[in-house]
C-alpha cells in the first residue's frame, strides 16, 4: 500500500478511532494552517467550505510528516488492520464453519456478532452483525444506499462497485437487472430481499453451500467463498482450490 492510499484509509478510520488522531485534529485547527486555502488568503476558519477528500488527505500527510517518528507506529498498525486483518477471508471462514457445524450455524443466525467474535472477528463496523441465510426460496442482497458501509471484520473494506452510485441507487429498484449485469441470475421462483445497511446494523449473507462439496474440509470450503457471495451478488461455485 502506498502512502496516499494509507492516508485515505486512515481518514475513513478516524471516526471510530479518535484518540490517535487528536494531535492531527489540533494540527488542522491551528490558526497558522493554510492547507485548505491559498497562501494569500486568511487562515482557515469555520466560514470556509469543507475541503474535498484529496485536500484533506494532503493536510493529514502534512501533519504526519511533521510528526513522522511518533506517528509511524500508528500508521503501520492501521494499515495492517485495514489491509490484512479486515478481510473477506474472515467471512469465508465463518461461512465454511456454518456449513459444517449445525450448532455454530444456529448461533450465527441467532447472534451474528457473537458468533463472528467467537472466531476472532470483531471491531469497528462489526458491533452489530446480522446474518442473512440464503435458501432455494429466498436470496438476500446487501446494499448501503447512503454511503458504502459493510461489516469490516468479516467483509473487509467495501469494493469500488459496492460504493458506486449506480449500484446503490439501482439495486433496490431493479435488483434482478443489476444481478444479471453482474453475471448472476437467481431462479424466477426465488424471492429477492434487499437489505439496506443502517447506522448500527451490518449484514453478512450466508450463501447456500454448492452441491458436490461433501467431504470438503473447512479450509477447502472457505477458499471458494467470495466477498461477492457474502454480499449477495454472486453464488458460491464449487471449484476446488489448492490450499497452501
Amino acid at each position: 500500500m502506498n502512502k496516499r492510499d494509507a492516508l485515505l484509509k486512515l481518514l475513513r478510520l478516524s471516526r471510530w478511532m479518535r484518540a490517535p488522531f487528536s494531535v492531527l485534529d489540533n494540527r488542522l485547527r491551528r490558526p497558522q494552517t493554510r492547507i485548505f486555502t491559498d497562501a494569500a488568503q486568511a487562515p482557515l476558519t469555520a466560514d470556509h467550505a469543507i475541503a474535498d477528500v484529496a485536500r484533506r488527505a494532503y493536510a493529514l500527510q502534512a501533519a504526519i510528516t511533521e510528526r513522522e517518528p511518533s506517528f509511524k507506529p500508528y500508521q503501520a498498525y492501521f494499515s495492517k488492520l485495514a489491509v490484512e486483518d479486515w478481510s473477506p477471508r474472515n467471512g469465508a471462514r465463518v461461512v465454511a464453519r456454518a456449513w459444517l457445524d449445525p450448532d455454530y450455524r444456529r448461533r450465527l443466525l441467532a447472534n451474528g456478532t457473537a458468533a463472528c467474535a467467537q472466531l476472532g472477528y470483531s471491531g469497528p463496523q462489526g458491533e452489530y452483525i446480522v446474518v442473512l441465510e440464503n435458501t432455494p426460496a429466498v436470496h438476500n442482497l446487501i446494499v448501503c444506499t447512503l454511503c458504502s458501509c459493510t461489516a469490516w471484520p468479516v467483509l473487509g473494506l467495501p469494493p469500488d462497485w459496492y460504493k458506486s452510485f449506480e449500484y446503490r441507487s439501482r439495486v433496490v429498484r431493479e435488483s434482478r437487472a443489476v444481478l444479471h449485469e453482474m453475471g448472476f441470475d437467481p431462479p424466477a421462483t426465488t424471492e429477492i430481499r434487499v437489505w439496506d445497511t443502517t447506522a448500527e446494523t451490518r449484514y453478512l449473507v450466508l450463501p447456500m453451500r454448492p452441491a458436490g462439496t461433501q467431504g470438503w474440509s473447512e479450509a477447502e470450503l472457505a477458499a471458494i467463498v467470495t466477498r461477492e457471495a457474502m454480499i449477495g451478488v454472486a453464488p458460491v461455485i464449487a471449484a476446488r482450490a489448492v490450499i497452501t
